[in-house]
């Protein structure tokens, strides 16, 4: 479970992907605009899985448009955004891609840019730093 709370207020289910670059969110209705010479960018996310419950409207400054090749080979340009996120008790900095995901699997795909120097990947279990306590979990982090 990842938490963003910059963007949701949901912790959300990722999967790891070490073969991934950059982290890349399952996002709609993206919109970009300049306010006062600063560019953003607005989005919705649905932070559950299987759910139109809980959607959110976020707006976050845009770094940049990456070029991103996905899994199949097909190369596509995203926003990019720089947020807050708390991955297994450590709270950080990372860039993540806006693309939408909705034949994913997952909503959120966490890339080894996030993972890099921070988190070794055991591919041999999985949910291993899923709280068993939500809402404990999220008091934590706040």
């Amino acid at each position: 479970m990842v938490f963003f709370p910059d963007i949701s207020e949901f912790p959300m289910k990722a999967k790891i992907d070490t073969g991934a670059k950059t982290s890349a969110l399952h996002a709609f209705n993206i919109e970009t605009f300049t306010k006062r010479k600063v560019e953003y960018v607005a989005f919705d996310i649905l932070p559950h899985q299987r759910s139109k419950k809980n959607m959110t409207r976020v707006v976050a400054p845009l770094i940049e448009y990456r070029n991103v090749k996905s899994s199949v080979g097909t190369e596509t340009r995203r926003p990019v955004i720089l947020t807050n996120v708390v991955v297994a008790g450590r709270h950080f900095l990372t860039e993540v891609t806006l693309v939408n995901r909705d034949m994913m699997g997952f909503r959120l795909l966490l890339g080894r840019e996030a993972l890099s120097k921070r988190f070794i990947v055991d591919v041999s279990h999985s949910f291993l730093s899923y709280p068993k306590d939500i809402k404990r979990f999220k008091e934590e982090i706040e």
